[in-house]
């Protein structure tokens, strides 16, 4: 039995210390926000934060999350900072597909919790690996920037 929390509630996932974190959120947990998309740690659309840094949960063993924090994006606007993101991904009409956007997001957020003012090379840095097959990557800049702005305002 693998315990840990999610999105701040204990879980509890009887599976094999190497099964994927994925699995256990998507399959185990009912967690479908965070998606499957390469397999292999590639495309982003996995990430969630483990123990606030993020992690493609697609080759995190869930046996790595025992007894630390995760966060998903189920859970993610519930924070001051998820809460800015996502209002700065809904204001700029970011989504086209949205397959990719769980990903962004937690991406984005994990990006502005270190880096509050991040530069243009701070976003493409952090942004890296998460790949969006419709080629929103202006718009999430923007968004970004956008949720930065809002956070140094108080708003």
């Amino acid at each position: 039995m693998i315990e840990f929390v999610v999105n701040g509630k204990r879980a509890r996932a009887d599976v094999p210390g190497d099964t994927p974190l994925l699995w256990v959120l998507r399959d185990t947990l009912g967690m479908t926000g965070t998606k499957f998309g390469c397999g292999q740690a590639l495309c982003g659309a996995c990430t969630v934060h483990l123990d606030g840094q993020p992690v493609r949960s697609c080759t995190t063993p869930v046996s790595a999350a025992a007894g630390k924090k995760v966060a998903t994006i189920e859970g993610i606007g519930a924070t001051p900072i998820g809460k800015k993101v996502q209002a700065a991904w809904t204001a700029l009409d970011v989504p086209q597909c949205g397959y990719c956007q769980s990903g962004q997001i937690m991406s984005a957020v994990a990006l502005l919790s270190e880096n509050p003012k991040p530069s243009d090379a701070d976003i493409d840095k952090a942004m890296d690996g998460n790949i969006c097959r419709c080629g929103t990557y202006n718009q999430i800049r923007a968004a970004i920037k956008d949720a930065a702005k809002s956070m140094t305002k108080g708003a």
